[in-house]
């Protein structure tokens, strides 16, 4: 039997109810809640969930009638960026299944979820249907607020409209495991935590399969938010200890490190073996 798994991103961090409401949505689906966790300063909540393909598909369609109906993107204020109240929904591939195969079911939760709720999506990764879309970066530029500016530009993949009024539009794609990643430093310098993030990313020249972000997170801390692609090229203790280089030029420490959602075991195992001296 073929196994998937599914990360949806909501757009809610701070009330429990809605996310508890979410777990039970997927478990009704017989799919398995892996993982939960949620930010409040992102205002995000990230789960982990693991199936067979029907079973993360009807999971994923579940997830965006919760996010239709209890998350309205219009009074949504987080330090994430996003597109949708249902924001982000890859599809990865487990066991007996192949990324065409991830990229098969993404194209069909876009089409289950328009025709049910009217949230039209954008497919990225390898669910792109066109170059300019592969990167989830690219995808959800501007945001929920420039979704209507942009239609003409870059109409969805799925849907007739730029974007639900409460809920936004979805970014649904396919793709290998990832590992998300961020690291805090002491400051209120958003600046530095940018630099460092366009510095360490592989799209401006930086770490193999790394993807960066600069965010705040309070007046006196700032955050760099990562996504690893590939965490065998890329470990993690290389990328902390290049930012804590980066923030070090500047008299800045890293204040902590932190992880969303799983890991693989022999990620863990590699940076624990650089930091005891035995790697």
């Amino acid at each position: 039997m073929a196994l998937f798994e599914i990360v949806p991103n909501l757009s809610e961090g701070r009330d429990e109810s809605t996310i508890d409401a979410a777990v039970d949505a997927v478990h009704a689906t017989g799919a398995r809640v892996l993982h939960r966790t949620s930010d409040p300063v992102h205002h995000r909540s990230v789960l982990t969930i693991a199936g067979d393909g029907k079973r993360v598909l009807d999971a994923a369609v579940a997830l965006a009638g919760i996010a239709v109906e209890r998350i309205d993107l219009r009074a949504h204020r987080g330090a994430h960026p996003r597109i949708g109240a249902l924001d982000v929904l890859p599809f990865v591939p487990l066991r007996r299944a192949s990324l065409a195969d991830a990229a098969a079911l993404a194209h069909e939760a876009g089409a289950r979820i328009w025709d049910r709720y009217r949230v039209p999506s954008f497919f990225y990764g390898a669910a792109a249907r066109a170059p300019q879309r592969a990167l989830l970066a690219d995808v959800r530029a501007g945001e929920f607020e420039g979704l209507e500016a942009r239609f003409a530009q870059l109409p969805p993949d799925v849907g007739e409209i730029p974007r639900h009024e409460r809920a936004g539009a979805i970014a649904i794609g396919a793709r290998n495991l990832l590992v998300a990643f961020n690291v805090e430093l002491e400051t209120g310098d958003l600046a530095l935590a940018k630099a460092i993030a366009r510095s360490v990313r592989e799209r401006s020249g930086g770490l193999r399969g790394l993807r960066a972000l600069g965010l705040r997170l309070s007046e006196g801390v700032v955050q760099v938010s990562l996504n690893v692609t590939d965490v065998d090229a890329t470990p993690l203790y290389r990328i902390v200890e290049l930012i804590a280089r980066l923030a070090a030029k500047n008299d800045v420490a890293i204040r902590r490190s932190e992880l969303i959602g799983l890991i693989p075991r022999t990620a863990v195992e590699t940076s624990a073996r650089y930091y005891l001296g035995t790697l």
